[in-house]
């Protein structure tokens, strides 16, 4: 039996097809071409500044320079789990509320504050023009568009420094509670060696008083270090790159939006026309 290779496919049928509406296709990607060109003159341009910065260690400075035993140095740069930690916080909300507020975002944006759903409208135009990203060697780089290049690097700076602000703000936070509660601790460790101290003398009041003591003393070296934890004021990061305003836009690619207008507009005209074809062959 005979068997038949290769490609059946018409090639005949194409070329019939482009001979017979190739001046259609091409009066559509020329109409097609001039009004994505208008569209595309009519977007407002954007333009991007970047800052870049690489997160500290997290480890406990006031630790790293009383206890001589401690051996990671607060100087070096964040591991991965650091990194981590300063894209949440530059990407949290109270990033975005401090930002907003600073830079009146809302009137920037042109958003009336009395407008329905004001609020998402502002959450919207906040992610679509601030990004934050994790870069190739563990930095993490703060994106901002807009369309005053100057506006852009001053966003993308102040949420660089805004990043310490907050870092400090949790330290604190968690540092009063932990003084607060080693407080506590110290105090009825005191009690409760006074009342040893009480009971006659044996080895084993000794003994157990000695323990306490030295668990005392660590606790009051550990509320000595969160003391200055509690007070410290430290950079998180280490700016690598400080954004200054860019003197290209970034938003729209014309060229882009063009080549893709036109092509798309092609394609959808040559679907519609081989519709059209197989309803005249029926």
């Amino acid at each position: 039996m005979e068997q038949t290779f290769g490609n059946n496919y018409d090639h005949e049928a194409t070329r019939r097809f482009f001979r017979r509406w190739w001046k259609v296709l091409t009066a559509v990607f020329v109409v097609a071409a001039i009004a994505s060109l208008v569209v595309s003159l009519l977007i407002k341009p954007l333009y991007k500044s970047s800052a870049v910065i690489f997160p500290t260690n997290s480890n406990r400075l006031s630790k790293a320079i009383m206890d001589y035993h401690y051996s990671l140095d607060f100087m070096d740069y964040g591991i991965e789990r650091d990194c981590e930690y300063a894209i949440q916080i530059l990407s949290s909300k109270r990033m975005q509320k401090a930002v907003c507020d600073h830079f009146k975002l809302m009137e920037h944006y042109g958003i009336p504050e009395d407008a329905q759903h004001a609020q998402f409208k502002l959450d919207e135009q906040y992610k679509s023009n601030i990004s934050v990203r994790r870069t190739e060697f563990l930095g993490v780089e703060i994106g901002v568009l807009d369309q005053d290049p100057q506006w852009a690097a001053d966003i993308a700076n102040y949420m660089a420094t805004m990043y310490d602000t907050l870092c400090h703000a949790i330290h604190h936070d968690r540092a009063i509670s932990a003084a607060e509660v080693m407080a506590d601790v110290c105090t009825a460790m005191e009690q409760e060696i006074d009342s040893l101290s009480k009971l006659p003398a044996t080895p084993w009041r000794t003994k157990l008083i000695a323990d306490k003591c030295e668990q005392l003393a660590d606790l009051q070296t550990r509320a000595t270090q969160t003391d200055v934890d509690k007070d410290l004021s430290v950079s998180y990061k280490y700016t690598v790159d400080v954004a200054t305003p860019a003197d290209k836009k970034a938003y729209p690619k014309r060229a882009l939006i063009v080549l893709g207008g036109s092509l798309g507009a092609v394609v959808i005209c040559i679907f519609g026309l081989l519709l059209f074809a197989k309803k005249e062959d029926e």
